[in-house]
């Protein structure tokens, strides 16, 4: 039930969509004569959109969730890396059996590196079909064909494709590979999306070495106007705004237990 219900909350909520939303309920306000309803709901969708696409305001909600982790010294040891899903673009992947890089693809490239850097480590990609609306391939089933011939032997990959959310990220990868005391796993993921995916596997019981990429800020940005194409701000403002709605939405739920998890705890 939790899936659904964040699903739709978050298509109504994200920012396009709230302002197509908000535009609509303005014209037919209009037409019904609530002239002053009419007008509210189009300043409203205005705001928006000018802050979403126009500001430093993405940026500016980024950021915090990138610098939370930095990324640590590289073991000396490591037995396995954890990759999460979402760096493939799954509804092209479907149709064209291929392994198209999505914006976040980082996450796969750098899970190639280290798993050159470490031969011996076993790599889990974690990552089914979430999608609530588009019919796609999740990251486990396209992983192999990338990441096998870039040189990763298949003995060696662990492809979790069942779950559809960062919670049911950790707790089947943590299912799948039963981590011992005393190894060392590498948790790959989107800068800004590592506070909820580290505390959430730490609150399945699967303790990771968080490793941070696919930055989207320099932290540098500042309060300003057009400090960024219209495009990459309104992408940054949209994934700004869900991964602080699904950091309180789970900390509400009891999932994770801090509504902005640290390296502290």
């Amino acid at each position: 039930m939790f899936f659904y219900l964040s699903k739709v909350f978050w298509f109504f909520m994200q920012p396009l969509n709230l302002t197509i939303f908000l535009l609509l309920a303005g014209l037919i306000a209009g037409l019904i004569g609530r002239r002053r309803l009419a007008f509210t709901g189009s300043v409203l969708a205005f705001l928006i959109l000018a802050l979403s696409t126009w500001t430093s305001l993405g940026a500016m909600m980024l950021n915090p969730l990138e610098e939370r982790f930095p990324r640590p010294p590289l073991p000396q040891k490591v037995d396995g890396i954890v990759v999460l899903g979402g760096g493939f673009e799954g509804a092209i992947n479907l149709a064209r059996g291929g392994y198209e890089l999505s914006s976040s693809g980082d996450r796969m490239v750098e899970t190639a590196i280290l798993a050159r850097r470490f031969p011996q480590a076993k790599v889990v990609v974690s990552g089914g079909h979430g999608a609530f609306f588009i019919d796609a391939e999740g990251d486990a089933d396209t992983a192999s064909r990338l990441l096998v011939p870039l040189g990763v032997s298949a003995d060696r990959l662990v492809l979790e494709d069942k779950s559809r959310n960062t919670y049911e990220n950790a707790v089947f990868s943590r299912k799948l590979v039963e981590p011992k005391p005393g190894e060392t796993w590498l948790l790959v993921t989107s800068a800004f999306h590592m506070p909820r995916a580290k505390a959430l596997f730490d609150k399945a019981g699967f303790p990771t070495v968080p490793w941070p990429v696919d930055y989207h800020t320099s932290g540098k940005e500042g309060v300003g106007l057009f400090r960024d194409n219209a495009i990459d701000s309104v992408q940054n403002t949209t994934i700004a705004l869900r991964e602080w709605i699904g950091l309180f939405a789970y900390w509400l739920s009891g999932r994770i237990d801090q509504p902005f998890p640290g390296p502290g705890g």
